[in-house]
């Protein structure tokens, strides 16, 4: 939270409070004097942008810069293993593991298109993550 200015007058009350842009782009709440809004652990699980240069590994294209988005930080919950029961003398799976994963939520299909030499164009596509969230690990 970068500035917060409380007005009042007789009945009313108004509170504002200004985040940094960048914040707000991302669906961040900006956290409170208090600290119960939002989560601003700067290593928390969230969606990063990066700039890649599609080029095709065999045709000679011209290359093209695109936006991409990763999932990328850490996730609060606890990862652990608990020992597995089994009356059989083979323990195929000893172990039952949960863990945690920064994982893409919601992602969009895109494409891009090359121009080759000879006047082809061959279309690359990607998927563009729009949202991540921490989920078990498969």
């Amino acid at each position: 939270m970068r500035n917060s200015v409380a007005l009042s007058q007789p009945g009313i009350l108004l509170l504002l409070v200004t985040c940094p842009l960048l914040t707000i782009l991302h669906g961040v709440t900006c956290k409170a004097e208090s600290g119960h809004l939002g989560d601003n652990d700067p290593d928390r699980c969230m969606r990063h942008h990066f700039v890649e240069t599609i080029t095709h590994p065999i045709y000679k294209c011209n290359s093209k810069m695109v936006l991409l988005a990763r999932c990328e930080g850490h996730c609060s919950h606890t990862s652990r293993s608990d020992p597995l029961i089994s009356f059989s003398s083979v323990l195929k799976q000893p172990f039952k593991s949960t863990c945690f994963c920064c994982r893409p939520h919601t992602s969009k299909l895109k494409a891009v298109r090359l121009r080759c030499s000879g006047g082809t164009r061959i279309t690359a596509t990607y998927r563009y993550i729009l949202a991540c969230s921490c989920e078990e690990c498969s």
